[in-house]
């Protein structure tokens, strides 16, 4: 027998479906506005199967609009879908056009749907010697499997690729024969195409039944040997499983002709494919595709297809070449003195470290890039000797804390840290491309290379191209110093032109002030933080770690205690199975797409007030993630250097404009339960003569939307010092302010908090665990008692819908480019962020401009004390308790005046010899 060959015919609707939906929560879109979330994960689907799968053929089958058989027999069906969402409309042309650069077959047949073609061929090809694999996520398809042919369900959302032959589809429908699938189907029913089955029946009875009479036919004929509830569905709605059966079916028989010659997978058309990603901008795609196109004319780089790929076409990014620009090494002190003396007479000037870590604190230099004009730069080599090292950087320092010159560079935080670390204190005003992308557009990436690529139509040389990856890697000092010369030179280079770019946009969107009065002032304040890292207890969380390790063992004693044996309480499928089908604690437990019981946070949670073992079980995880996350991990990250935790704080993460840490990550340190609050007890002072301060906003986001709104009755609340809460409560349930509950206030402060996210009644009931009409109650009486602040939520979503963003109080955007979508769900979302971003933002923009005030104060007077921590609203100072009542006067009065307000800030101050204390 000859050997098999292997066809893959793919369910292109299916599949680009899934993808939207996959990311339709966090959409991709690209510098045009256009979401290519969908076209991207199907071209990846796509490249998954050429290359790990590797078929000698291939076809793609679509549906068409023409109504089908089923159409016409059945005029519901499909009736009750959705209509099709617009970014799906966008996608699919796109998608075609990717397939028939790819040189692959569409299949698409007026009358007949994608099944029906794929059914029709698998069942051709596999007569003809073929291996066959339907991809597909639909379940219908197991219908077709046989001994040759396959249902090959994609990897989704972290589960693996799932092959699904003759035992697969028994046991996954538990059945005794594949031609059941479709019995199972009448039977079940298919609300996502509106086949309408025998109501009432499900997964289990409708295998017991087939495992009895064999098909759906067969239990029509047979009804009067069942009984009760059972033989009545049968009797009423018996035809109508038989009609739905026959809906289910897929048609082998459908008029297209299996071409094997013309299924051949072939070598991509890159005059088709090239420009195509390139206007998607699927740069990583098209280097997959194409291999590395900085090197295809010497070397002819292989492709994902093998072979030499030809030179680019005209269209495509230039890369560097050394004759168009003039990049120079300067390794002498004659040059050095003349390249200084340039850069002295300038307003400003563009700059670069290349440094041995990216761990700022024990990074040493090894070089630094400067730029003042396109396609000219300069490399000073800085050697490894230390003292030698020293004395090159301090050449420069006069010029690096010059404050009458603007220096221009992409993440200059780092910059600044680097060159503390030789004495020099950067000064004066910056220009960072980095955050400036970043306020254009704060929801794309903002790194040097994708911002020269959509800026410049420009590849950079990438730092894996310099220095190699894995165990090849090498030490930058080892490369040839021409090779780091050229790097170091382009990135100077291309930051400087960045610059020309991305200014006239800054001014476009009127982001001036906020760019150089907040976001890259912050980048100073920030960098001394870091610089100043925080003491941490090592003894303390060691005794901590213990403590950890004992409770965790008791509660894993009184788990299997009440489960009655022994098990892995971090394996979900175990834990599962004891939960639910030992302890049976619910009747219809919630199961995830693997078939496993979900054992979730939030399954565990609303189980434990009714089960000792969910509670213990939350309580078990508790202690491990603290261990592990925390209190074991934070003395690994303690500097060698000064003994400190030194995090990095990053502006260009949350698109809200709040500020993310990490390494740790001090946003995360739990607050919410009382061994989690223990881990801030091991942050301490730097010695016996400092205390910790903690200086926190009180309800900042409340008072942000009281303001906004202008709702009197929140403002005045706030201003009388009431609490916000009680006062909600008293309104919504309408009763005197003195006779409010405990639980009526734990409802309000729900809502309060949950109205700025947009909540819905399905979410406060979750949240409060109460039904769903009460929630909505609530939600109505709350509007009804603060109609401004409903009034302001319209306005602002009308207004995101004309211009498709929003604003803070200083003006930092946040794009919303599904608000006007036909998709409920994105459009949801985005509506929800209409609301929240103003507030969120303006929340971080009021703590940055305090943080600015507040450092520039504390350096002006010279004080010992430092601000080392930013968590949420909250600063945290280590300081010197000669100073303490003059900081927390001047801290208080800082957070209150950042940013002026109708409704009063307040904060909470409190001190101590930790954090703990002190919060």
């Amino acid at each position: 027998m000859s050997e098999k060959k292997k066809l893959f015919l793919l369910d292109a609707m299916a599949l680009i479906y899934r993808a939207h939906f996959a990311l339709s929560k966090n959409p991709i879109v690209n510098s045009k506005g256009v979401d290519t979330g969908a076209i991207l994960g199907f071209t990846n689907s796509l490249l998954e199967i050429i290359t790990k799968e590797k078929p000698s053929h291939i076809a793609v089958a679509f549906d068409t609009h023409a109504p089908t058989f089923r159409h016409i027999e059945f005029a519901e069906y499909k009736a009750t879908r959705q209509s099709q969402p617009e970014e799906i409309g966008v996608a699919i042309p796109y998608c075609k056009k990717i397939i028939a650069g790819f040189n692959i077959p569409i299949l698409e047949l007026d009358g007949f749907e994608a099944d029906d073609l794929i059914g029709t061929l698998a069942k051709k090809a596999a007569r003809e010697n073929f291996e066959v694999y339907m991809m597909t996520p639909d379940k219908d398809f197991a219908q077709l499997v046989e001994d040759h042919i396959f249902l090959y369900k994609p990897a989704y959302m972290g589960n693996a690729v799932d092959v699904l032959g003759i035992p697969e589809v028994l046991q996954k429908f538990d059945i005794d024969n594949v031609d059941q699938v479709r019995d199972v189907l009448g039977l079940k029913g298919d609300s996502v195409d509106n086949i309408p089955g025998v109501p009432g029946i499900g997964d289990k009875t409708a295998s017991k039944l087939l495992r009895e009479f064999g098909s759906v036919e067969n239990i029509v004929a047979n009804v009067d040997q069942l009984k009760g509830a059972l033989k009545t569905k049968i009797e009423t709605h018996g035809e109508q499983g038989i009609f739905s059966k026959k809906l289910a079916t897929i048609n082998i028989d459908s008029p297209i002709e299996f071409d094997e010659e013309g299924l051949v997978l072939s070598d991509p058309n890159p005059e088709a494919l090239k420009p195509l990603f390139e206007e998607l901008e699927f740069r990583t795609i098209a280097k997959r595709v194409f291999g590395d196109t900085t090197a295809e004319k010497e070397s002819g780089q292989l492709g994902l297809f093998g072979g030499a790929m030809s030179a680019p076409p005209a269209s495509s990014k230039e890369n560097f070449e050394e004759k168009k620009v003039s990049y120079q090494l300067v390794d002498s002190v004659e040059d050095r003195k003349s390249l200084l003396s340039q850069l002295s007479k300038l307003d400003a000037f563009c700059f670069d470290t290349e440094t041995t870590s990216l761990e700022s604190i024990e990074a040493e230099l090894v070089g630094i890039s400067f730029c003042f004009k396109k396609g000219e730069a300069y490399y000073v080599t800085i050697p490894e000797d230390q003292k030698a090292a020293q004395a090159i950087v301090e050449e420069f320092k006069v010029l690096f804390e010059n404050e009458k010159t603007t220096k221009i560079g992409q993440n200059l935080k780092y910059d600044m840290q680097i060159l503390r670390n030789y004495g020099v204190m950067l000064k004066g005003a910056i220009f960072d491309t980095m955050l400036a992308h970043y306020l254009i557009d704060p929801e794309t990436a903002h790194n040097m290379d994708v911002l020269a690529e959509n800026y410049l139509n420009y590849t950079p040389i990438s730092f894996s191209e310099l220095v190699g990856k894995g165990k090849k890697e090498k030490n930058i000092r080892d490369i040839d110093i021409n090779l780091v010369k050229d790097y170091a030179c382009e990135d100077a280079d291309i930051t400087f032109q960045l610059k020309e770019k991305l200014e006239p946009e800054i001014k476009e969107f009127n982001l001036g002030k906020l760019l150089h009065e907040v976001e890259e002032p912050l980048s100073y304040v920030l960098a001394d933080m870091e610089y100043e890292g925080v003491k941490i207890d090592e003894q303390a969380l060691a005794a901590m770690s213990k403590e950890l390790e004992q409770e965790s063992l008791r509660a894993q004693t009184e788990i299997f205690e009440i489960a009655g044996q022994e098990f892995n309480i971090g394996s979900p499928k175990q834990l599962g199975e004891i939960l639910f089908d030992k302890l049976k604690l619910i009747d219809d437990p919630k199961k995830t797409k693997t078939g496993q019981y979900a054992t979730g946070e939030d399954i565990l949670s609303r189980l434990a007030n009714e089960h000792e073992i969910a509670s213990k079980i939350l309580e078990f995880r508790e202690y491990q993630k603290l261990k592990s996350t925390y209190v074991d991990a934070l003395p690994k990250m303690v500097s060698k250097i000064d003994g400190r935790v030194h995090t990095d704080y990053r502006q260009t993460i949350a698109a809200t404009g709040r500020l993310s840490s990490n390494n740790p990550n001090l946003q995360n340190i739990p607050i919410r339960t009382a061994k989690g609050r223990e881990i801030r007890r091991a942050f301490i002072p730097r010695s016996e003569e400092y205390e910790i301060l903690s200086a926190d906003y009180s309800q900042i986001e409340l008072r942000i939307m009281a303001s906004f709104s202008g709702d009197e009755s929140m403002t005045q609340a706030f201003k009388e010092g009431v609490d916000i809460h009680a006062n909600t409560a008293s309104k919504v349930f309408k009763v005197p302010l003195d006779q409010v509950e405990s639980s009526m206030r734990r409802k309000a402060k729900e809502v309060n908090f949950g109205i700025i996210y947009g909540i819905s009644a399905f979410g406060l009931s979750q949240n409060l665990n109460i039904s769903r009409s009460e929630a909505g109650e609530i939600i109505e009486a709350y509007f009804t008692e603060f109609p401004k602040v409903k009034a302001y939520m319209d306005d602002v979503i009308e207004k995101a819908r004309k211009q498709e963003y929003v604003e803070t109080i200083l003006g930092r955007r946040r794009y919303l480019r599904n608000i006007n979508t036909k998709n409920f769900t994105m459009r949801g979302f985005a509506e929800r962020n209409a609301i929240n971003a103003p507030i969120q933002g303006s929340a971080a923009d009021m703590i940055k401009v305090a943080m600015i005030n507040v450092h520039n104060w504390m350096k002006k007077e010279k004080l010992k004390s430092k601000m080392i921590m930013q968590v949420h609203d909250e600063l945290v100072f280590d300081v010197h308790k000669s100073e303490i009542d003059l900081l927390t006067t001047k801290v208080d009065e800082f957070m209150k005046t950042a940013i002026q307000l109708e409704v009063p800030m307040e904060i909470g101050l409190g001190r101590g010899n930790n954090w703990l204390e002190a919060h």
